[in-house]
């Protein structure tokens, strides 16, 4: 099959997130700094990671996962009103994103490791998800829904089916759709 639907799905994810940009550039949408900066910080290791390891075409999925988060925490710095204000919620989720980033890295079992780096992105996508739920306005969808279809596309290219290969794309699917999903139904409902 190749390397084709990484490519696809990295493709799709660079538009849908540049749409998403462009409104935080607007201050239509509000990113909360803190999930997407903690967004970016564990898939850019994963990648130097797996680029050292020799893996070439299936760490782009992995790269455009960190960022274009990153992207979007400095676009949010372009437009002053064009972020969420952080509050203490979102320093207690930052701070166990980073504590469970810390874990992550100093665990040697590769499946714990894993569990670790999903606990960080959950940690740190918290606030951004609560938001979604009960201020949709201040979102965008196409960030998630194209940043849910790059992971999806992994799936096309996992040549062994096990909890190490398929444990964070899975999960980066459902997490990418629980964001997308109410600011969907609200755009829908205007």
């Amino acid at each position: 099959m190749g390397y084709w639907p990484v490519i696809l799905g990295s493709v799709v994810n660079l538009a849908g997130t540049s749409y998403y940009i462009r409104n935080t550039i607007k201050g239509i949408t509000k990113p909360n700094r803190m999930t997407w900066l903690m967004w970016s910080i564990a898939p850019m290791i994963g990648t130097a990671a797996a680029l050292a390891s020799g893996v070439t075409w299936a760490t782009l999925p992995v790269f455009m996962a960190g960022f274009m988060p990153l992207l979007v925490f400095i676009a949010s710095f372009v437009n002053p009103n064009s972020y969420w204000k952080l509050e203490r919620f979102d320093w207690i989720c930052g701070s166990l994103a980073v504590l469970a980033l810390v874990l992550w890295y100093l665990t040697r079992d590769a499946g714990i490791a894993i569990i670790f780096a999903i606990a960080s992105d959950f940690s740190a996508g918290v606030p951004t998800l609560v938001k979604c739920w009960k201020y949709p306005e201040t979102e965008t969808a196409s960030g998630f829904t194209a940043s849910g279809f790059n992971n999806l596309m992994s799936f096309l290219v996992i040549s062994q089916w096990n909890f190490a290969n398929i444990a964070f794309p899975l999960y980066l699917v459902l997490f990418n759709t629980a964001l997308a999903f109410p600011v969907v139904r609200k755009k829908r409902s205007l």
